[in-house]
C-alpha cells in the first residue's frame, strides 16, 4: 500500500494492490483515512488470529545467500504433501543472527515460540513434521525459545 499526498490539499490518494491489480482510491477526509485504516488492519489480523500455527522464514539477504529460499519451498511442499490446515507461512528480513541462517520461527498457540537456525530443506521438513504436526520442539536446531 502506498500512500500518495496530493500537494497541501486533505485529499489523499491511496494506491493498493488487489489480486495483482494496482488500484487508486480517494480520501477527502480524515475519517475516511481511519476508516480506511482499520479496515486494512482488520484483514491483517484475521490472517493472524486464531488457532493457527505460523511459520516465519527470515528472508533477508544473508538468509536467501544461505538457502532460505529452498528452506521456505520445502516447508511450503510439505504443508501441502500433508495437506496440512490452518498454517500460515509468511516471511521477513534479518534479524541479525547471520551466522545462523538460515532461520524460521514456528509460532503455535498455546506453546513457546521457537526460532530455529542453520537449516537446510531436509531440516525444515522435519520441523514441520515434529513440531507443526506432533507438537514437538527440535531441540538440536532450536536457537531460541520464548512464551
Amino acid at each position: 500500500m502506498f500512500l500518495i499526498l496530493a500537494g497541501w490539499s486533505v485529499s489523499i490518494r491511496i494506491l493498493f494492490k488487489i489480486t495483482g491489480v494496482m488500484m487508486m482510491k480517494q480520501i477527502n477526509s480524515v475519517d475516511e483515512l481511519m476508516k480506511f485504516k482499520e479496515a486494512a488492519l482488520d484483514k491483517i489480523k484475521a490472517r493472524q488470529i486464531g488457532d493457527k500455527t505460523t511459520i516465519i522464514v527470515r528472508m533477508g539477504t544473508c538468509g536467501i545467500l544461505a538457502g532460505a529460499r529452498d528452506v521456505m519451498m520445502a516447508i511450503i511442499d510439505e504443508i501441502d504433501k500433508r495437506n496440512i490446515p490452518d498454517v500460515i507461512i509468511t516471511q521477513t528480513g534479518c534479524a541479525g543472527m547471520c551466522a545462523h541462517e538460515p532461520m524460521l520461527e514456528v509460532i503455535k498457540p498455546g506453546t513457546p515460540q521457537v526460532i530455529y537456525g542453520n537449516l537446510d530443506q531436509e531440516k525444515a521438513r522435519r520441523i514441520v513434521i515434529d513440531h507443526v504436526i506432533n507438537g514437538q520442539v527440535v531441540e538440536e536446531w532450536a536457537l531460541v525459545q520464548q512464551d
